[in-house]
């Protein structure tokens, strides 16, 4: 989280809504360990990562439609097998369980 508090800084001055989506627990083999944060602002501006590549693109959707409202929280899951993973290019096999939340001040 620390790596990314001056951008959340920066956007919070500039008027920014913002969600933070962090890793709550992984099964198996997976890119990031617990804790792994990242943030998005309202403009879909990306602070942070999550899955180093694997799932953030699907991650930023899940931010953007906490911050629309259309679920207040979440608990996200994405999972792959090892084969499924290596076929798309991932570089591991795992499911990792995100919380996603707006950051309220």
């Amino acid at each position: 989280m620390k790596e990314i508090l001056a951008e959340v800084d920066r956007w919070r001055a500039a008027g920014h809504r913002i969600a933070i989506a962090r890793v709550v627990a992984v099964e198996g083999s997976g890119p990031r360990d617990p804790g792994a944060t990242m943030a998005v602002n309202d403009a879909g501006e990306v602070a942070g990562s999550v899955s180093g590549g694997c799932v953030e693109g699907a991650v930023v959707e899940e931010a953007l439609a906490v911050l629309r409202g259309e679920h207040p929280r979440a608990v996200v899951t994405f999972g792959y097998s090892d084969d499924e993973a290596f076929a798309v290019g991932l570089t591991c096999g795992g499911t990792v369980h995100l919380f996603v939340e707006p950051l309220d001040w």
